[in-house]
């Protein structure tokens, strides 16, 4: 369903001062490094809407959800032709329509041929890569029609490894597809997990790209640490996605959270989650010092780096993207705070090295 409108949950005679609130607060915008392309501080990884790993969401659901982001000033749309079989960007078509695409900034991937794997092992298990250009040309041109739109504000190479990166076929295709208007900027997706420093650090130092998308949040310095700082010397920017620690920096489980059938959290060992909650605890001065929920602090932590242009928290129902949205007007995290973190991540939070993962 469509999130509450401010006329829906402000007394008659309010909602005029509630809607200036909220543009007030609205999602600041930054800029993708010398490339004019912006983007939301707070973005929307439309995996959640469409890969069913987050519940199930009806297109029209999905659409209600994309338009209160929009509404709040989340207009950065990040996603890719894997999530949900193509579904990722079947859904933006049917939530931005003809001129309504022109609202959104639109994040889309290449390099996976998920038509290859059979649907019914779609799950967390990875695509096979490929990275020939006759494939290439067709999945941008796939993409283009899938997204109903005639550019990708910025595109980016999906999880590659080394080998991949060093392919300098790949790089002449996205020259081409940046001079014929279908690709605005370009960027490189680490993944699927954490890691990947040196894959990272050669695409920030050697590629010609604009941006690399990565994970990092307060929990897991590394090697965001290293990322930020080579970012910051080429003048390239930076993406977070998991900023809240699958979810532990949202502040909400419990040692007796059960997480569902299909989450990939449900298969990690129980000491995850108590070392997990074991470390937030130490974070919790974050709330109480900047009047803001942990999650919000969360992403005001990773915003504090001017070479991080965007943060994909993950967003599958109202409250949380309300909640996530207004962290872009939140207190910042200062220095002191940060370097408070940075020590407590040196120590492992105070717990013994064997309960570390």
């Amino acid at each position: 369903m469509r999130g509450p409108r401010v006329s829906d949950v402000v007394p008659r005679g309010h909602h005029k001062d509630a809607r200036r609130a909220e543009r007030r607060a609205r999602v600041q915008v930054r800029e993708i490094a010398g490339t004019g392309v912006q983007v939301s501080e707070v973005g929307f990884g439309v995996w959640t809407l469409a890969a069913g790993w987050w519940g199930d969401h009806s297109d029209d659901e999905a659409a209600a959800m994309l338009h209160r982001a929009v509404d709040l000033g989340v207009t950065f749309m990040d996603t890719a032709d894997t999530y949900g079989q193509g579904r990722g960007e079947t859904l933006m078509a049917h939530a931005f329509p003809g001129s309504a695409r022109d609202r959104i900034t639109i994040g889309a991937k290449f390099g996976y041929d998920w038509q290859a794997r059979d649907a019914s092992d779609a799950g967390h298990r990875e695509a096979p890569h490929r990275f020939d250009v006759p494939f290439l040309e067709a999945s941008l041109d796939a993409s283009l029609r899938r997204l109903g739109t005639d550019r990708i504000d910025f595109y980016q190479m999906h999880n590659p490894r080394m080998a991949q990166l060093l392919d300098d076929e790949v790089w002449s295709f996205v020259d081409r597809a940046v001079r014929a208007g279908k690709v605005r900027s370009v960027g490189v997706a680490l993944g699927p997990a954490i890691g990947w420093e040196a894959e990272g650090l050669y695409a920030i130092e050697s590629l010609p790209i604009h941006g690399v998308q990565m994970i990092y949040n307060a929990l897991e310095l590394d090697p965001g640490r290293a990322l930020i700082a080579a970012a910051e010397r080429k003048y390239k920017s930076l993406l977070v996605r998991v900023p809240h620690s699958s979810g532990m920096l949202e502040g909400r489980y419990t040692l007796d959270t059960v997480f569902p059938e299909h989450d990939h959290r449900r298969h990690r060992p129980h000491s995850w989650l108590v070392e997990g909650i074991q470390k937030i605890e130490q974070l919790r001065f974050l709330e109480q010092e900047n009047g803001c929920t942990l999650g919000q602090a969360a992403i005001q932590f990773i915003l504090r780096s001017p070479s991080v242009v965007s943060v994909l928290p993950n967003m599958y129902d109202v409250a949380q993207l309300e909640e996530f949205a207004a962290a872009s007007s939140a207190t910042p995290v200062t220095d002191a705070q940060a370097a408070t973190i940075e020590r407590l991540f040196a120590s492992n939070y105070g717990l013994p090295v064997e309960v570390a993962r």
